[in-house]
């Protein structure tokens, strides 16, 4: 099936009439960003200095924040603690428009944190505050009687599974009794743990190490990629199942029909985080506004082609999904509203090269061959090399001295 642009066109006008409500584990995402210029004397480490910091919401906050800049509208469903982060997500919610009338303050959890440190536009380390988290009967009750009760004012119901404990069995059990009742467009992003409770979505997102998982096939080649489509359309009882592939695009199945395939367009990758829940939105977005499949998954995989070409749990416009779609460049008022973005994109030509090396550095290069001395120094921690390891790194994030 051909996809006219024009269609496309029509379907992201009527993003901004899109009401969506989203499910799923909320997190905080902060990010420190810094300069390297002198590595720690304590251990061969690099020293960040710290030049801004901020901070997003994440997990399924990300799919909110990717809903709203592509200008739909969200309601948010979720579990935060009663805690300065979970304040400081409900804030950041609120700044983007969503609702938050379905966010539950939990006394007896933690608001999820993750803290990447970023330097030169390369990710340094990343720190997670976390519990094992164990939902109290009244918290899990609240959020399934407000989606329950959201469904029918909405176009289209996102589970975004973080694995945090909020999507569970009997959460998913109502959605698939709701659903059977009375249809509605519902799309699931899933994770392992309830592989065995997802049913009756309209659409299924798994990646390919997941969809492999759930389907109990190794997805090496066509045929067996076919073979877990094929599976996970029976298992999960579902309309459609989309797998994303990475470099090599995307591959949708539905029942009846064989397996298409939609090749990536991503032009450069520097950061994939965040671009699983930049295709939910999409897809949620394309489907509420009454795209078919084969137009939501064109749409998801222009649309994540670009958020890969940006450092951390980033976003894109509408007007920048029109651009992907013509080749073109945004538009000087996309431009604009994403003066930030496109500030972080000027330096990314460096980073292609120091993620290499860092990557390197910490782990070896890839492949059969020989680890590099600059490598085999960093990565040795013990003493009697240190000095050769802390050489090795400053040259990386410094330069090397003289000439």
């Amino acid at each position: 099936m051909r996809v006219s642009g024009r269609r496309l066109a029509e379907l992201i006008r009527r993003f901004s009439g899109v009401r969506v409500l989203v499910v799923g584990d909320l997190m905080l995402d902060r990010f420190v960003w810094g300069q390297v210029e002198r590595i720690s004397p304590e251990a061969p480490v690099p020293v960040v200095h710290v030049t801004r910091e901020d901070e997003r919401p994440g997990g399924a906050g990300n799919v909110v924040s990717n809903i709203a800049a592509l200008g739909g509208r969200a309601a948010t469903c979720g579990i935060v603690g009663d805690d300065a982060a979970g304040k400081a997500l409900a804030a950041a919610l609120r700044a983007l428009g969503a609702g938050t009338e379905g966010v539950v303050v939990s006394h007896q959890a933690r608001t999820t944190e993750k803290t990447r440190i970023i330097a030169h536009q390369q990710q340094v380390v990343r720190l997670d505050h976390e519990t094992s988290r164990v939902l109290d009967g009244a918290g899990a009750r609240r959020v399934r009687d407000f989606v329950l009760r959201g469904c029918a004012g909405c176009d289209v119901v996102v589970v975004s599974d973080y694995a945090k404990g909020v999507v569970g069995p009997d959460l998913l059990a109502a959605l698939a009794e709701a659903h059977a009742r009375a249809p509605f467009t519902w799309v699931v992003d899933p994770k392992r743990a309830n592989f065995a409770h997802y049913r009756r979505a309209s659409l299924m997102k798994p990646n390919r190490a997941e969809a492999a998982e759930a389907a109990g096939i190794e997805i090496r080649d066509r045929a067996s990629l076919c073979a877990a489509g094929a599976r996970l359309l029976e298992r999960w009882e579902t309309e459609a199942v989309l797998i994303s592939r990475g470099e090599e695009g995307m591959a949708l199945f539905r029942r009846g029909e064989g397996v298409q395939e939609f090749p990536t367009v991503a032009r450069e990758v520097y950061d994939v985080t965040g671009a699983g829940d930049t295709v939910l939105a999409t897809c949620a977005l394309a489907l509420g506004a009454g795209g078919t499949l084969e137009e939501a998954t064109v749409l998801a995989n222009h649309a994540a082609g670009v958020v890969v070409g940006k450092l951390g749990t980033a976003t894109l416009g509408a007007d920048e999904l029109r651009a992907a779609l013509s080749g073109g460049r945004p538009t000087a008022r996309a431009v604009k509203l994403r003066a930030a973005d496109a500030a972080r994109e000027l330096k990314r030509g460096r980073r292609s090269s120091a993620a290499r090396g860092a990557r390197e550095q910490r782990t070896g290069p890839r492949g059969r061959r020989r680890p590099t001395a600059r490598a085999v120094k960093l990565a040795d921690g013990v003493r009697g090399h240190r000095k050769r390891a802390a050489r090795g790194a400053r040259e990386h994030w410094t330069g090397p001295r003289g000439s």
